[in-house]
């Protein structure tokens, strides 16, 4: 080890000595020290411009100013690791290449070093400068460190493993082309084209099993994303030493084929060995059971939620079966080609397996087509084409082996897939119980929107959530018969996104709830339901239907009311019932943006606790102001307000309020598009803040019962889902007792504050853009003259 040493200080004394190291060393000076800087300029400046235009800014809320500084585009470790394989060839392309041209490398030969210790001593010597390089780069963190309130010091450690990995894995590269030829520049070319290479191989022949794999293995920089993030993942630290163990190896055996003759098949087996120990380690170490993980995050934002994280480990017991049903003539079914393998185990299943191993993957690859799934636009492309004919022409665009698919009538134990428009889906089985999880269509290029297109955790976290408790899965019936909203139908005033569509990533459907309708005057209202929807009725309810829904109400039901202006009568006598009334005529706000009867009620306390919706995090924060404290507002087109008495027994808490001075309840015919609406007492117009949206609950023996009205029925229409898609999901997480949605909040971030001015940013700019590199640049010239001299 001694020898290793004295080589290393040699080679790192050698490296100092041209003008190569010192040239690096500047440039890097400047290229890290200008990204940093300006991105403290600027984000300082923004910081600046939001405090003099609000006085009320306390901080960048939710968003991580650490992250921002290391992984954004443009930031100090993005711009560092785009231009670190510039750095790295320069610095190795004379290492051995240089002992062969002097000569010395017939001295080598001749000692009694070993060439293990001369390699290993040269590429210590590598990892020395790498370390003066990180040195440089941990002296921008601490500053950042000091500017950033409670800055995510995990983020620093990772960045830095991950830029030091990295360079050292090139320097590894490098030192082997060094091996291969005198010439320095051939060299510093044939580095440059390598990793070129490995920075590609992710996007080659990833259709073929085999290949896949490889190639993915391969793939450099692969590794780097999870460790800038802040999750150090013991496969990807293994990744980089292997291919540093590999790249050494391959140096090793061409300068002892050049010490020695030995057959050109001697030398293969060795490479094959070298390259065997390689993939065979990446292999086992890569695979779940061997993978360690550590977040490093100050909030874990690379780790799920706990409570899915207790849902996987109630499932240890028993496999958990995924199967993925890819119809190539289906929507989204890219991203299920076994070219996606590796993304779909990735992007969506690897954050899983980290807390569960025992998942066991299956694929179903298969063809169908029918003009309703995509609304006849394949069937255009490809006219008078049976579905063979047009798979086979698909398979051909797409570069897919089309013999993998088999037509749907082929395959035995297929699930009903109609449903699902025979889009790329998932069938999730446990203990003989299944549940689908989708995938969602989503604009983008392919494999950028993989995110999007797969299922998020809380959609996760609902599908397992079914298949451990059956027995708790919610169902909330609709009533019908009455001329409700449609929770099957797609007009525009219905309700089909925001109740039964299986498209819609946040809808009940995917977030865990069972949603259907009910005849009132045809059938009982079943025991065990979880909530009861009275949505938009526009006949009066006969006897029967008020009694049963008494019957239900007494019982201690959930339910929801949702009525309409004009419409007060049908729902007032069950509202009466339980203390509370839709009062007659309209609510308007007339406003030069809309109709008057667009009404924009902001959200309440107790709305933004009924449930962990982001938006309502936005209305706590906006509550606590103190210049401009406020909340949010909801669109409510066409809407009463709602009044209420103590009777009853319920708590009544408004959800959705109006400002009192702008806004006042309008007796009468309402006419919008002929004349301005004005306020007239003497035909009944009643100013004031109304109650748009109600809350109310009781205990009845040991159950607390809940409801939620509402004196709009159109703020939640397909035309106008996200609008009210919050509120309304919210509302149902609250009639579920909880239990549904399955809300996977994250921590907020706490460094979203810069404790720096940007006069100080630009200062850091003049110190370390110019005076610093300056400094090195005179150091580095006075010490090459002087050993001139010398």
């Amino acid at each position: 080890m001694r020898m290793v040493i004295q080589i290393a200080k040699a080679e790192l004394r050698n490296l100092f000595y041209s003008p190569v190291a010192w040239f690096l060393a500047i440039v890097f000076l400047v290229m890290s020290g200008y990204a940093f800087t300006e991105g403290l300029y600027q984000l300082t400046k923004m910081q600046e411009t939001m405090k003099y235009s609000s006085p009320d800014f306390k901080d960048f809320g939710p968003l991580t100013l650490t992250l921002v500084f290391l992984h954004t585009p443009g930031s100090i470790f993005s711009v560092m690791l785009k231009n670190s394989y510039f750095f790295v060839p320069l610095l190795t392309m004379g290492l051995i290449g240089r002992e062969i041209q002097a000569g010395t490398i017939k001295l080598l030969y001749s000692s009694p070093v070993k060439l293990w210790k001369v390699i290993i001593g040269k590429f210590l010597a590598v990892m020395m400068y790498n370390v003066m390089l990180l040195m440089i780069l941990s002296v921008y963190l601490i500053i950042l460190g000091c500017s950033i309130r409670s800055a995510d010091y995990g983020l620093f450690i990772a960045g830095m493993i991950a830029f030091y990995l990295l360079i050292c894995t090139y320097a590894a590269i490098g030192l082997f082309m060094s091996s291969l030829t005198t010439y320095q520049v051939v060299a510093a070319i044939g580095t440059f084209l390598v990793i070129f290479v490995l920075t590609k191989t992710n996007g080659l022949w990833q259709q073929y099993d085999l290949v896949r794999d490889l190639t993915y293995f391969l793939y450099l920089p692969g590794r780097i994303e999870r460790l800038l993030k802040g999750l150090i993942v013991s496969k990807d630290i293994i990744y980089y030493v292997m291919m540093v163990f590999m790249f050494l190896g391959f140096t090793y055996i061409r300068l002892r084929k050049q010490r020695e003759s030995k057959p050109w098949y001697v030398t293969t087996m060795r490479i094959m060995v070298v390259v065997i120990i390689t993939l065979s380690a990446g292999y086992l170490f890569s695979l779940p059971k061997t993978s360690l993980y550590l977040d490093t995050t100050a909030t874990r934002a690379n780790t799920i939620h706990p409570k899915t994280q207790a849902l996987l480990e109630e499932m240890k017991g028993e496999p958990l079966e995924v199967t993925l049903y890819t119809n190539l003539l289906g929507g989204e079914g890219i991203y299920g080609f076994p070219a996606a393998r590796n993304i779909y185990r990735g992007a969506l299943w690897e954050q899983y397996l980290r807390f569960n191993t025992n998942i066991h993957f299956k694929y179903v690859y298969y063809y169908y087509y029918e003009p309703e799934m995509d609304g006849g636009h394949l069937a255009r492309i490809f006219p008078d084409k049976s579905n063979e004919e047009m798979a086979r022409e698909f398979a051909k665009g797409m570069q897919v082996n089309f013999d993998l698919f088999s037509p749907i009538s082929a395959l035995k134990e297929m699930p009903d897939l109609e449903p699902e428009k025979y889009r790329l889906i998932m069938q999730l089985k446990y203990k003989g119980r299944t549940e689908f999880l989708r995938t969602y269509q989503s604009a983008g290029k392919y494999p950028d929107v993989a995110p999007a297109v797969y299922p998020h955790e809380q959609n996760m976290a609902a599908a397992l959530k079914r298949l451990l408790h059956p027995e708790g899965i919610p169902k909330v019936l609709y009533t019908s018969g009455n001329l409700e909203r449609k929770v099957y139908g797609k007009g525009e005033r219905d309700y089909m996104r925001a109740t039964t569509a299986n498209f819609e990533k946040n809808g009940p459907v995917n977030l865990g709830f069972d949603v259907d309708t009910i005849s009132l005057e045809k059938q009982d209202i079943p025991a065990g339901i979880t909530a009861l929807v009275v949505a938009d009725p526009k006949v009066e309810l006969s006897g029967l239907s008020q009694q049963k829904l008494k019957k239900y109400i007494d019982e201690g039901g959930n339910i929801m009311f949702m009525g309409e202006p004009g419409k007060q009568n049908v729902l007032n006598p069950l509202l009466k019932y339980m203390g509370v009334e839709m009062l007659g005529g309209t609510v308007v706000e007339p406003t030069y943006h809309e109709k008057p009867d667009m009404v924009k009620p902001y959200y309440t306390a107790a709305s933004a606790e009924l449930a962990d919706e982001l938006l309502f995090k936005l209305v706590k924060a906006k509550m606590k102001r103190v210049y401009d404290k406020d909340t949010l507002k909801m669109l409510m087109p066409g809407v009463t307000g709602i009044s209420f008495t103590d009777s009853s027994g319920f708590v009544k808490k408004p959800l959705l309020l109006t400002v009192g001075s702008s806004s006042w309840l309008k007796k009468g015919k309402l006419v919008v598009d002929s004349a301005d609406v004005v306020y007239n007492a003497a035909e009944g117009d009643v100013r004031g803040a109304f109650s748009t949206s109600l809350q109310l609950y009781r205990q009845i023996g040991n159950k607390q019962q809940r409801a939620v009205i509402y004196g709009d029925a159109d703020f939640l229409v397909n035309e106008r889902l996200k609008n009210g898609e919050a509120i309304h999901r919210a509302a149902l997480y609250w009639l579920s007792e909880n239990e549904y949605p399955v809300y996977v909040p994250r921590e907020d971030a706490k460094d979203n504050l810069i404790n720096l001015s940007s006069g100080t940013a630009k200062k850091l700019k003049l110190i370390f853009v110019w005076i610093l590199p300056a400094l090195v640049l005179v150091a580095g010239t006075v010490l090459l003259v002087r050993r001139k001299r010398k």
